[in-house]
């Protein structure tokens, strides 16, 4: 997987309330990995923003949170999580706050599947200028959320689904059967009129 944004950020502890200050890295997967230190090593926790995400606010945006010592109100994240346990994070300024936010609801919402083009099965999409190529190093069990199981030196292309490909799709199926429940619709309105 691709690594979209990483910096250091802070983050308040779910159990002591404390401030803490952790390594982000938000892979193109939907991934939000923080670890104790730049080296990424170890892992202090994981949040999948695909399936738990449902919203991302920022500075004045929410209210009743106390940013740590020597930061600023507007440099405060809130990661809204479906089970309820937030995800609280404060950025080192208010324009790093925003790139974030707008990072993490980017792969909230971005749709994507893996393309191997050594795999004879898998044709060549369509749209060949929206494909990512990732050609990754050795695996490294310092990052296990980075790839999915893949082997060493494996070229893999990540290619962005088109969220509105079902819209386009049905559309003509759409007016034709618009076109067709009008004409029933009419006939009936019409046919007391016929005696």
């Amino acid at each position: 997987m691709a690594l979209v944004k990483s910096g250091w950020l802070w983050r308040k502890s779910s159990i002591m309330r404390r401030w803490k200050k952790r390594w982000f890295d938000l892979w193109n997967n939907g991934v939000l990995v923080y670890y104790s230190d730049d080296g990424r090593h170890p892992l202090k926790g994981v949040v999948f923003l695909r399936f738990n995400c449902t919203d991302v606010k920022v500075g004045q945006e929410f209210g009743g949170v106390q940013p740590p010592e020597g930061q600023s109100r507007n440099h405060l994240i809130k990661i809204f999580l479906r089970n309820n346990i937030d995800e609280m994070l404060c950025a080192e300024s208010e324009d790093d706050a925003i790139a974030w936010k707008t990072a993490l609801l980017q792969q909230k919402a971005n749709v994507f599947f893996l393309y191997n083009p050594f795999d004879g099965f898998n044709t060549v999409p369509q749209q060949i200028h929206h494909v990512t190529s990732i050609h990754p190093g050795p695996y490294s069990d310092s990052r296990p959320y980075n790839g999915y199981n893949r082997g060493p030196r494996m070229t893999q292309v990540v290619i962005p689904e088109d969220p509105y490909h079902m819209l386009r799709n049905n559309r003509a199926l759409g007016l034709l059967t618009g076109v067709l429940t009008g004409t029933a619709i009419g006939s009936l309105l019409w046919s007391p009129f016929w005696f």
